[in-house]
């Protein structure tokens, strides 16, 4: 069974920059389309940016576009996500996950019911 860790969290101010990692341990996300998703305290979790298994394609939600990146080093078994210009409603636990190999729909990326694997999550705080 396949363990995802996130690091890289912690508390910042209005603008700053982060970069959370993922990391993969009992297995490899070199094999899988990835995803980031967060949950702000009273919300439900939502999908944040994704990234196929090539690196080739990625998709992000409305609200991060042009802040945030995603990518990943296969070699490395590491996909991260540099965050930019970070505002308050940002804040929120940020989740890895990895996409199930055998289910995918048309929105594939933001569909948190087929992604199998995931992290514990990792806490960002951006304060005013």
């Amino acid at each position: 069974q396949m363990h995802l860790v996130e690091s890289g969290g912690g508390t910042v101010q209005t603008g700053a920059s982060l970069r959370l990692s993922c990391a993969a341990s009992g297995g490899t996300l070199s094999y899988y389309d990835m995803g980031w998703f967060r949950q702000a305290p009273g919300k439900e979790r939502e999908f944040v940016a994704a990234i196929t298994e090539s690196a080739e394609t990625t998709h992000y939600s409305d609200s991060v576009q042009g802040r945030f990146t995603i990518s990943r080093v296969n070699t490395e078994d590491t996909m991260y996500l540099q965050m930019n210009s970070l505002k308050p409603e940002d804040t929120a636990v940020y989740y890895c996950a990895a996409h199930a190999l055998d289910v995918y729909s048309s929105q594939w990326f933001s569909d948190q019911s087929e992604y199998k694997h995931w992290g514990q999550g990792t806490q960002v705080t951006v304060s005013s």
